[in-house]
């Protein structure tokens, strides 16, 4: 498949005779995105930014197959590997940083390629994200530690409480959407729903950018997944959570639940062998691609060109 972008100065052309100001590149783990990416920003004179909410934590490289040190040579990178693990990063933040990104590479006369797995990071670039408030570490923390000691019921009751308009449109067993609704309410005192109403700014008008979207064939995405993550073992993911565990890391926070990382630390703590520990990483990678992919479908429009990798 022919990937190229004619270069014509700042801006290039999509085939369509429209000037395209950047190139959106989405799709699940191990779909050949990042080379993609690569090849593309390399015919442009591109520079990539990082949609992948992994990606952005430090120490692990290899678990999250960030672009390998002679990638990221080629061209400027954006966003890999910047953040503490013991930051509770947000979508929010991504964007903050994300539109500085941008600015900066189209004041040098670049064309911006962001590529990752991240649906929320694209719907926020576009404009098509709620505005959210920042929640106070303060807030957040001790309710994700409750959710992880008492379950999701006294939360949903407190819910109620506190916003049962919202508490009766979400499902009993919807955790995450429950805890989220919480913490805003708790931080504002006005109900989500609110804020669900505002859009966010656009970074990138869609209209004007190039969309694609990868939908490999599902027998060799998963063929690839599996040979990723052995490769991943190989070059040195055991050691990065072992560095991971010195932090003492919440079990809650994000950078904790990257796959991969709860099976290699029951490796780690000798309650699995590796072999075991492997193949559970490789079937909850397969599951995480399936969710992608199934968001991508549902969720992105009409202008995001779908190709096969």
């Amino acid at each position: 498949m022919d990937h190229t972008l004619q270069r014509q100065g700042r801006a290039e052309p999509d085939g369509s005779g429209q000037d395209v100001s950047a190139v959106l590149i989405a799709g699940p783990t191990a779909s050949g995105k990042s080379a993609l990416a690569l090849e593309i920003a390399c015919e442009l004179g591109g520079e990539i930014v990082n949609a992948d909410s992994m990606q952005v934590y430090g120490v692990l490289d290899r678990l999250t197959a960030r672009p390998a040190l002679e990638d990221l040579a080629r061209v400027p990178h954006h966003l890999y590997g910047h953040v503490s693990p013991r930051t509770a990063y947000s979508t929010g933040l991504w964007l903050s940083e994300a539109a500085e990104a941008i600015a900066g590479i189209r004041a040098r006369g670049a064309v911006p390629v962001v590529v990752g797995g991240t649906g929320l990071y694209f719907r926020a670039l576009t404009g098509g994200l709620s505005d959210m408030p920042p929640i106070p570490a303060d807030i957040r923390e001790p309710l994700r530690a409750r959710l992880e000691r008492d379950g999701i019921e006294p939360l949903r009751r407190e819910l109620a409480r506190l916003d049962p308009a919202m508490s009766r449109r979400l499902r009993p067993a919807d955790r995450q959407r429950i805890v989220r609704a919480l913490e805003v309410v708790m931080a504002t005192g006005q109900s989500i729903a609110s804020f669900q109403e505002r859009r966010g700014p656009q970074i990138i008008d869609p209209a004007r950018a190039r969309c694609i979207v990868i939908d490999p064939d599902r027998a060799l995405l998963h063929a690839r997944i599996n040979a990723r993550f052995q490769r991943m073992v190989e070059d040195g993911a055991v050691a990065e959570v072992k560095t991971l565990m010195s932090l003492d890391i919440p079990a809650q926070h994000p950078a904790m639940k990257a796959i991969g990382v709860g099976p290699l630390l029951e490796y780690i703590r000798g309650d699995l062998i590796l072999d075991e520990a492997v193949e559970r990483s490789r079937a909850a990678t397969r599951q995480y691609a399936k969710r992608q992919m199934t968001w991508f479908r549902n969720q992105l429009g009409a202008e995001w060109q779908r190709i096969q990798s």
